[in-house]
């Protein structure tokens, strides 16, 4: 089994070791082949110190330092760039993924029904009001936006072919939504298996209370993209004419009433809804040029400022 286990880490020092730990004792267990691709995302603390300690005596071990915080997204990205294992496990640093449960998303994965396989917290231990509820809420409306129907779609410990990750751009905070993101690339066979979720054992949780307002937002800008990211006048051409066609007909029964029974126009609030319609369905359909204009002429999105590398 050749695999690649991509770990982002923000100020993760002291959880690094007992999890690289873990790691290495089910890798040896089940004789599995492997690459442990850390990506230390700007950390405050001595994360990469003992990063560079852990690749010192594990061969296995790989590394790149952002040179400040980016997030996430930008982690997973650049990880997903140099897997080189068949198959690429995604898990947190903070100790709550269980690299126990690693060959069993494997077994999964080669039933050969999936492209991926993302873990369900069936059970979980965090706060029930700040994390459980609004994870529910989360969950449905974007299974209801997507199609992709999951119980836990922000589950890091996930597993993926390896031409999954390496046909799709994380970028933003789209973490998230990465099997949105896979669907759209193509990958539509999509599972899910239950998976252990350990209580936090070292630092605190890195997401505050504005990860529910970005997570709408973030919800909003992928369905954008993966429906029109290609062809934005499809979206705003569309509407655009629409609303101006609407603004068109308003300023005709305008002017054949004006014409048919001599009634005033300018002062008959019909004639303003019509000249309000018209521009906004102009400013729409040349919204839609512009964004062609620009989709066409973009430069490379994710370029990350790289301090180091092992």
């Amino acid at each position: 089994m050749n695999l690649s286990i991509v770990i982002p880490a923000y100020n993760e020092a002291e959880s690094l070791p007992e999890l690289l730990q873990w790691i290495e004792r089910v890798m040896f267990e089940h004789s599995y082949s492997y690459e442990v691709i850390f990506i230390d995302d700007g950390s405050k603390d001595d994360t990469w110190n003992v990063i560079e300690s852990l690749s010192a005596s594990n061969n296995n071990v790989r590394a790149i330092k952002f040179q400040r915080n980016y997030g996430k997204s930008p982690a997973l990205n650049e990880g997903f760039k140099i897997a080189q294992g068949n198959y690429v496990v995604t898990m947190d640093a903070d100790l709550q993924d269980s690299p126990e449960e690693i060959p069993e998303l494997i077994k999964v994965l080669e039933e050969g029904k999936y492209d991926l396989v993302s873990g369900w917290k069936k059970v979980r231990h965090d706060n029930k009001f700040t994390k459980n509820l609004p994870s529910k809420l989360y969950n449905w409306t974007t299974g209801r936006m997507s199609g992709i129907q999951l119980h836990d779609m922000n589950c890091g410990l996930k597993i993926y072919k390896n031409q999954v990750v390496k046909s799709i751009e994380v970028f933003g905070e789209m973490h998230r939504y990465i099997p949105v993101l896979a669907k759209a690339a193509g990958f539509d066979s999509i599972g899910e298996k239950p998976v252990l979720h350990q209580k936090r054992k070292y630092g605190t949780s890195k997401f505050g209370m504005e990860r529910f307002v970005n997570g709408f937002l973030d919800l909003s800008t992928i369905i954008f993209i993966t429906r029109y990211g290609r062809k934005p006048m499809h979206l705003f051409g569309l509407w655009g004419s629409i609303i101006f066609f609407i603004g068109f007909l308003i300023t005709v029964y305008l002017t054949v009433s004006k014409i048919a029974w001599s009634t005033g126009i300018v002062n008959r609030p019909a004639f303003y809804v019509a000249l309000t319609t018209m521009i906004l369905g102009t400013q729409l359909f040349l919204a839609g040029f512009i964004g062609e204009l620009i989709n066409r002429r973009s430069p490379e999105r994710n370029h990350y400022l790289i301090e180091k590398t092992l």
